[in-house]
């Protein structure tokens, strides 16, 4: 099927040959605004029981939890390639000789091709690239660093705990692509004081960004969170999109992001357990479903609502 704008399929075509598979990796880490380093309590939306796969306990090994993870997907495609997808918390906060060794062990592991590790972007000094680029160079193996931006707007980034700014976004890509790695962004939709135009607006600054994928998924609700104890008590404003206003903000944002960029997804789904809201009733392939004959009707491809130069 030809989408209407560039997937996430179509950036993995470009370095691999055949179909891929991202296995998520709980390596044990903590991030910086969790463990005192900047802050405590974390950001103030996060719970990762909402996208950790059960197989991804810290008290089994990664070889283990890729075991499992292979075991799993290969039942469906025998000849299916991996890729380590260091997910939970932050990929490069700790020990860095730990880390790499973990990495390493990934990399060693039978079917894995590549690492997928995700961080935040005041977690990647010199230092840390230097050790990735060690591990390239030695494995010959693709590495890609995803960063957990969610929003190019400062006051929203410091609403929520995430401890870093826009800027520091903006320097961290620009230095792992000096490297040489391929890097993404997460950004996340109806954070706390956000409007749809603040939203867009981010789009507008990724654009000026040499990235080749972006993640984005709507703000989700997650029991025990700090944040939705202060929107229970109605500290907190959210713009909580219904599913029809979801699907025309992505068109929007399909609209305005340039072509190029290669977009993962649009939606996350939490533990029905542990979800306050949205309560949209969908799955994330039935949303990709509404959203495509969406833009197909109404004409909009990717970066066609941009100014032409």
């Amino acid at each position: 099927m030809n989408l209407p704008y560039r997937d996430y399929a179509a950036f993995l075509s470009e370095h691999f040959s055949g179909k891929m598979q991202k296995i998520s990796i709980d390596a044990g880490l903590s991030c910086p605004n969790r463990d005192g380093t900047f802050s405590t309590g974390g950001c103030s939306y996060c719970n990762n029981a909402t996208f950790s796969p059960d197989y991804c306990r810290t008290d089994n090994l990664v070889e283990a939890q890729l075991e499992k993870g292979v075991s799993f997907f290969s039942r469906k495609y025998a000849e299916m390639r991996y890729l380590a997808y260091f997910q939970s918390y932050t990929g490069t906060h700790g020990n860095m000789g730990m880390i790499s060794g973990m990495y390493r062990a990934a990399l060693g592991y039978p079917g894995v091709e590549g690492l997928i590790i995700g961080t935040r972007p005041d977690c990647v000094p010199d230092s840390v690239l230097n050790v990735l680029k060690e591990i390239r160079q030695d494995t010959g193996k693709f590495i890609m660093l995803e960063f957990g931006a969610e929003s190019s707007h400062n006051e929203t980034l410091s609403s929520v705990n995430r401890c870093h700014t826009w800027e520091q976004v903006v320097d961290a890509v620009q230095r792992t692509r000096r490297y040489g790695f391929p890097a993404g962004l997460h950004l996340i939709n109806g954070l706390p004081g956000e409007t749809p135009e603040m939203m867009l607006a981010t789009v507008d600054a990724v654009n000026n960004l040499d990235i080749d994928t972006v993640k984005f998924h709507q703000l989700q609700l997650i029991r025990g969170t700090r944040l939705a104890r202060q929107w229970q008590d109605g500290l907190v404003g959210l713009h909580q999109f219904s599913l029809d206003e979801y699907v025309e903000h992505c068109v929007k944002i399909v609209g305005r992001l340039r072509q190029g960029i290669a977009i993962d997804r649009f939606t996350s789904q939490s533990p029905d357990g542990l979800l306050i809201s949205p309560r949209w009733g969908v799955k994330n392939y039935q949303f990709v479903n509404l959203l495509n004959n969406r833009l197909v009707s109404a004409g909009i491809t990717q970066g066609c609502l941009l100014p032409v130069k």
